[in-house]
């Protein structure tokens, strides 16, 4: 049984979207926040969490190694559906929970207590959690503190995002660096402000063991501080780090496979990422590219049975004064007729329920049109009912 997702769902995705997050490349930035909250808890487990329409992607974790999971399998699939918090005492006792394989495998949880991450506009992205094998009760001192790491969390989200938008606009630094770099500085300063708001309290409740955190975080805070006073003085430093917002074919290649071949393993679907054609060196901006293809790809396992296929061809060719990305998703599912073909087109395809079970939200492939869209791309869907269905999705990425 799974919740019934919000009315606002479709729009929580796109919200998401604009963070342009590569979920497995962020524990760095989070990981001291998920040890902290596991400290301030007592918990054995803490793992931050972001929930797209198909993933519950674990970006930082103390006690667990970092993973990913069905959405439809993860208590904070339920959490988000809060405004608060959402606590399960023993997860053993409650039909939700019960029969999931981290209750009755290892690491055989029990206790489970978690906040929603939400950003300024009221949509919950993930959230944070903290878990034990054993049942715990939570004083409202640490409650208290472990939201105020959610709303850290949030803000780091928000830097990140922040950065994306500077390099993307890096042509236009000159006029708006001062402005944007201003524009970094209110969420920045709000970290080492917390901190010191996190240490004040850890002193009067007595939780000593939570001080030594309390410096990553300020330290954290203070170099993000001085990235945002270098930017204003020197847009080469802009310019230099950008480059980590730029992917070749190969690139784009490795993110992919690096994302979703653990989640074809787990259903044993052959899984594969090509390159078509030259071009390879050349850069290319990295905007809502791994959404894009992440959701056609994560609807393909969905949809594909044991022992299918799930195949990715990357092309990148020059059209007049454009470079064009050409993305080829194919996969030996149970198809799509073409009613259904039209519906996603047309926004206004409903879930159904995946080859194993998998219940879905209805939205992944809304959210690719939508995106597509707003790249001034093209998307084309062939498919066969019980033989196949392959996407066909090309966006300008250079224009010269």
């Amino acid at each position: 049984m799974t919740p019934n997702f919000q009315t606002n769902e479709f729009e929580r995705l796109i919200a998401l979207s604009e963070y342009d997050l590569n979920y497995i490349n962020l524990e760095k930035q989070f990981e001291d926040l998920s040890f902290l909250a596991a400290k301030v808890a007592g918990t054995k487990v803490s793992l931050i969490n972001l929930i797209d329409n198909y993933t519950q992607w674990s970006i930082a974790a103390a006690g667990l190694p970092i993973l990913q999971m069905d959405r439809e399998d993860a208590v904070c699939n339920y959490t988000i559906l809060n405004s608060e918090v959402f606590e399960v005492k023993d997860l053993s006792k409650d039909g939700r929970f019960q029969d999931k394989f981290y209750v009755k495998e290892d690491p055989n949880l029990r206790y489970y207590w978690g906040t929603p991450l939400s950003n300024s506009e009221g949509f919950n992205l993930g959230a944070l959690c903290v878990m034990d094998t054993e049942e715990k009760n939570l004083t409202p001192e640490k409650i208290d503190l472990l939201k105020l790491i959610g709303k850290e969390i949030v803000n780091r989200l928000e830097i990140l995002k922040s950065l994306n938008g500077l390099q993307e606009d890096i042509k236009s630094l000159k006029k708006y660096k001062k402005k944007v770099a201003h524009d970094i500085r209110g969420p920045l300063a709000g970290i080492v402000g917390l901190a010191e708001i996190i240490q004040s309290q850890g002193k009067q409740n007595n939780l000593d063991e939570v001080l030594e955190f309390i410096n990553l975080i300020q330290k954290s805070g203070k170099s993000l501080l001085e990235l945002a006073d270098q930017i204003m003085k020197d847009e080469d430093v802009a310019l230099e780090s950008s480059s980590a917002h730029l992917f070749n074919l190969q690139d784009l290649k490795e993110k992919i496979v690096d994302l979703y071949s653990v989640q074809a393993r787990q259903k044993n679907i052959f899984f594969n990422v090509s390159i078509l054609g030259g071009n390879l060196s050349v850069k290319f901006p990295k905007t809502k590219l791994l959404q894009i293809i992440g959701n056609i790809i994560s609807n393909g396992l969905k949809f594909t049975k044991n022992k299918g296929s799930v195949e990715v061809i990357l092309e990148l060719y020059q059209a007049g004064n454009t470079y064009q990305l050409k993305v080829q998703v194919m996969d030996t599912g149970i198809g799509m007729s073409q009613e259904k073909i039209q519906a996603v087109l047309n926004g206004t395809s409903s879930t159904s329920a995946g080859t194993s079970g998998e219940s879905g939200y209805g939205f992944g492939l809304t959210l690719v049109n939508y995106l597509v869209a707003g790249l001034n791309g093209t998307i084309e869907i062939r498919s066969e009912v019980d033989r196949f269905t392959q996407f066909d999705v090309v966006i300008p990425v250079i224009n010269q």
